[in-house]
């Protein structure tokens, strides 16, 4: 017995021997099934090896050759050195393997090789399957083609595949020596397109001469829905496809879409290129080129689009964008946006033209990049008509507030906290603008000074003391927004420091009652002051006619003013429990909070203290304010007595969900509260008004909170309080002044929520997964998926209501007055498979105030497999437009599209 591996190392420590002749040597003996390790092998007769139906995989290679000692002695050796004295003529530089599901035929005489049945011959690299594969060992070639089956349909066509490229065609032939291949009816996806040849060669560089062919994106390799067609043709591997003239053709329809010569991209990856406008007409704007402009791939973790609208009526716009993401550490983008907006004919009553820009900046960074630092930002600043001219989204265009952050967090040891930020708030109604920069946050964490290092036993009451300090630093500004950057806007900066530090004493009393000490400590430090003065003077400001005002000057300097307070609580919680052995209701559980505390203000409008000022207004009247914006502390001294009481009921129900228990738990009221003060200090209307407070939710979907404020004491009929309570006057404990109720509610419905098996619609991250695609690319549509077709959910339904009562009660010359006002609001929104490939959303709002329709949107969708039509429509309101657009999916032929619009600025 000879064992293979021994041969094989025999083979390669001589010369290189032929592959054709080795074939033969192994193939002279054969291993008949089912024969044992000392049965005599003998050649097999050519003439029995015939196609046949073996439903066995027939492998081209050996495990282990068996002889006879009587071989091994007269043969083995003779046989070896014939074959190592052979000089080789044709020989390949690699192993070839083979397979087939049928069987494979060798032909020793003509030293070729016959597979049949999914066969698979693999050479290095280079990999080819077929129903029927021939190997030609004389000239190193092989041949593949599709075997027809019993209806005449051509089955198991040979697919060629070599270094990530692969090819489809119905022949083919490959040489192993010249690397060099002539495919027939060829079929290969390069890229994001299919290319289609009727005769394709292969060159030894890689790169494919076509002749007779076309380019698609439609994945539909036997009937594709559209086509570029072309007489010949060159592909260069991850670079460039290069026709001469081509037209486009729809359902093998030619179209008059033609071009001298083509020239599609294949390179994968991104890569700097023109960005094609869209063009159209607008009546108040002219004709336009819109979203035109270059894209630089800077780097993998960087790119560059740099877009520009422009009118034939003036108008024109540039906007920049930069992205960068770098996994695991970073992502984000920064957007600008600078517009000249003319609107109309010059001299016309509808002209306008007005300046707009945007500055939008989001970063983001990975919670493991740096776990004790963090940065983030997202910036959102735009000029008061941008949204009017130039909006990017629908919820652009319908809020008039906009916020914006920067800020990083970092810490110390986890004992010292900083904080810096920088904000910005935007209302385009009112055309103001507040800014914080910078707003700076230094915080200790709590500490405790009197508790022991190596405390042993029980704790002793007073280690349970606490303090921290904080420390807060704002450079503040609030003007309109035309005023942002006109010189001498930095005067108007208002900046201080505050400093607290909050000492806190919990102590446990009688076992059940918790008695809370704290003393505040506060430090402001100011830069300027303000001094007010009345002016005896008059002042025109339109129609109006203004008889003496009040005259602010802001006088700089470094003013500190320090404040203190202190309080102490105690507070317990009594429950109560009632059990139902039968009925709907099996449990009610009352849990009730009372808390009693006393809180003590010196007089800080005292002169000594230098806090507050005063003048004389033109009644005679004086009037106090404090010298400092904001944080002023309290003018008068405060000795109050509070008081509250909340409560909270709950009930317990059979569940046939609850396994374990068979009970469920309903809140019924979560929290209802009273609460109130009275002021010892004070030497009238000590009783402060009394609030009620409430909140629940009901059915797990129904918010519900209400508020009211009741007055002790009487008014006159002025409607000024006076010091005597109205138990006195008019026989009643308190009078309503305010009162509201608010509700509101979110129903999301679709198919999954009806589904029995809720475990999917029960997830809280409503975020999109998928297997397909990559990170980047589910990253965006999680982005933005507005943008994208979600088929998964069959239908679905969204309603949001809110109400609002708000009822405020005053009395003009003894009579009661009530001002109610009720505010309602609904949206509504959804969308519908109607069938698998139409898809229809639609979302609108109600105004119950003129009960009619606000903004409203419809939308269809059709998907059209390589192409997809929209058609967006908003019927009524100031951005009533339609916009209907069928282009290809593909975003290698994006600018291959169809748009027609009217757009709201026409209106």
């Amino acid at each position: 017995m000879i064992n293979y591996s021994y041969l094989s190392k025999l083979l390669t420590n001589r010369k290189l021997i032929p592959l054709s002749i080795f074939i033969c040597l192994l193939s002279h003996f054969v291993v008949p099934s089912g024969a044992s390790a000392q049965d005599t092998l003998k050649p097999v007769n050519q003439s029995e090896l015939i196609p046949d139906t073996i439903p066995q995989v027939v492998h081209d290679s050996l495990t282990e050759l068996t002889l006879s000692p009587q071989e091994i002695k007269q043969g083995a050796d003779t046989i070896l050195n014939k074959l190592t004295d052979k000089k080789p003529d044709v020989y390949l530089d690699t192993k070839v393997e083979r397979s087939a599901t049928d069987s494979i035929i060798q032909d020793l005489k003509n030293q070729k090789v016959y597979l049949y049945g999914t066969a698979v011959v693999t050479y290095g690299e280079i990999k080819m399957e077929a129903d029927y594969i021939e190997i030609d060992f004389n000239t190193n070639e092989v041949f593949a083609k599709g075997v027809p089956d019993s209806t005449g349909k051509l089955m198991g066509n040979p697919v060629f595949t070599e270094n990530g490229q692969k090819f489809e065609a119905k022949e083919m032939r490959y040489n192993f020596d010249t690397k060099k291949g002539l495919i027939s009816k060829v079929v290969t996806e390069d890229g994001q397109g299919f290319l289609h040849g009727v005769k394709v060669k292969k060159m030894p560089d890689n790169t494919i001469n076509i002749g007779s062919g076309s380019y698609t994106t439609c994945n539909d390799k036997e009937h594709p829905h559209f086509e570029f067609r072309f007489k010949k043709s060159k592909v260069i591997p991850d670079n460039k496809i290069v026709t001469g003239p081509a037209y486009m053709t729809i359902e093998n329809v030619p179209t008059p879409l033609a071009i001298p010569f083509g020239m599609f991209p294949n390179k994968t990856g991104q890569r700097s290129g023109i960005l094609i406008p869209t063009y159209g007409e607008m009546n108040n704007m002219g004709f336009y080129l819109q979203g035109g402009g270059y894209y630089f791939g800077i780097s993998k973790y960087m790119d560059l689009e740099i877009r520009g609208d422009i009118y034939t009526r003036g108008s024109w716009a540039l906007k920049p964008t930069l992205r960068y993401s770098k996994r695991y550490k970073y992502n984000g983008y920064f957007n600008t946006s600078y517009a000249i907006n003319i609107i109309g004919n010059q001299g016309s009553a509808d002209y306008v033209k007005s300046k707009d820009f945007l500055i939008r900046w989001t970063h983001n960074q990975d919670a493991k990049a740096r776990p004790n630092g963090r940065f983030t930002a997202n910036v959102n600043i735009k000029s008061s008509n941008q949204s009017k001219y130039n909006p990017t989204s629908s919820e652009d265009y319908l809020s008039n507030t906009f916020n914006s952050s920067i800020s990083y967090q970092t810490n110390f040891n986890n004992k010292l906290f900083l904080n810096l930020n920088a904000t910005h708030s935007q209302n385009t109604k009112t055309k103001m603008v507040s800014i914080e920069l910078p707003r700076i946050s230094l915080a200790s964490a709590s500490m405790t000074p009197l508790k022991k290092k190596d405390a042993t036993g029980k704790p002793k009451w007073y280690e349970a003391l606490n303090m921290r300090f904080s420390t807060n630093a704002t450079n503040k500004i609030n003007l309109p927004d035309s005023m942002l950057f006109k010189p001498g806007a930095l005067k108007k900066l208002q900046n201080n420091i505050d400093h607290s530090i909050p000492i806190i004493l919990p102590i446990k009393v009688l076992k059940y009652f918790t008695l809370s000490n704290s003393i505040n400590i506060n430090d402001r430090m100011y830069f300027s002051t303000r001094k007010k003065s009345w002016i005896n003077d008059t002042l025109f400001d339109g129609n109006d006619t203004i008889v003496g005002y009040v005259k602010t000057d802001t006088i700089q300097g470094f003013k500190n003013e320090i404040d203190f307070g202190m309080s102490t609580s105690l507070s317990t919680k009594v429950y109560g429990m009632v059990n139902f052995k039968r009925g709907p209701i099996r449990a009610i559980r009352h849990v009730i909070t009372p808390s009693v505390g006393f809180s003590y203000t010196p007089e800080f409008g005292d002169p000594k203290w230098g806090y507050y000022d005063s003048y004389i207004d033109g009644e005679g009247e004086e009037i106090f304010y404090s010298k400092f914006e904001d944080n002023t502390p309290a003018k008068n001294k405060s000795g109050s007595i509070n008081f509250s009481l909340s409560n909270n009921l709950e009930i317990k129900v059979p569940s046939k969900k609850d396994t374990v228990t068979g009970m469920k738990k309903v809140v019924l009221i979560k929290d209802l509260s009273i609460s109130g003060n009275y002021n010892l200090a004070g030497d009238s209307l000590n009783l402060s008004y009394i609030t009620v407070k409430g909140n629940t939710l009901l059915f797990q979907k129904l918010n519900v909170t209400y508020g009211s404020t009741w007055d002790p004491y009487i008014v006159d009929s002025t409607g000024k309080r006076r010091n005597q309570f109205e138990w006195d006057v008019n026989k009643r404990l308190l009078r309503m002044t305010r009162n509201s109720l608010n509700f509101g509610f979110s129903w999301n419905l679709n198919q999954k929520e009806l589904n029995k098996n809720k475990e999917s619609s029960l997830k809280k991250d409503k975020e999109r997964t998928s297997t397909m695609g990559t990170e980047d690319e589910l990253a965006e549509i999680n982005k933005n998926p507005e943008d994208y077709v979600d088929w998964s959910v069959p239908w679905s339904l969204n309603l949001n209501y809110t109400f609002s009562y708000q009822n405020q009660i005053s009395y003009v010359k003894a009579v009661e007055k009530k001002t109610a006002k009720v505010v309602q609001s609904l949206g509504f929104s959804g969308e519908v498979n109607v069938s698998p490939k139409w898809k229809i959303g639609f979302a609108s709002n109600w105004d119950f105030k003129t009960n009619s329709l606000t903004y409203t949107s419809l939308n269809i969708y059709r998907d059209l497999h390589c192409w997809e039509m929209r058609f967006n429509w908003i019927p009524t309101g100031q951005r009533q437009s339609w916009n209907f657009s069928i282009n290809v999916k593909a975003s290698v032929l994006q600018d291959l599209k169809l748009n027609k619009k009217k757009d709201f600025r026409d209106l």
